[in-house]
């Protein structure tokens, strides 16, 4: 198999973490310059312990965030280099 297929976690943890508490950061700005109760609801269901918004809150999403990146990136890239090898040897890039 060729190194260069393989998918590395943890850079791919850490990218889709840091891409993760970028977009929740522009979600929460969004939610306070646009007051969408839906922003409120959508984000509380989705972390434990999130309430719309206190500072320890809005850390709390900040970790909940990182940690939904990661457990993308252990999921997904064991999975991707299980069946790159497959792809590989039918004589697809």
């Amino acid at each position: 198999m060729n190194k260069a297929s393989r998918i590395a976690i943890i850079p791919l943890g850490m990218t889709l973490g840091t891409f993760l508490v970028v977009t929740y950061t522009l979600c929460v700005l969004y939610g306070l310059l646009v007051s969408d109760a839906g922003m409120h609801r959508l984000l509380s269901d989705l972390m434990p312990g999130f309430i719309w918004i206190t500072w320890p809150s809005f850390f709390i999403g900040l970790v909940w965030a990182f940690v939904f990146g990661w457990y993308v990136a252990v999921v997904f890239a064991p999975i991707y280099n299980f069946f790159a090898p497959v792809g590989s040897k039918s004589g697809d890039a």
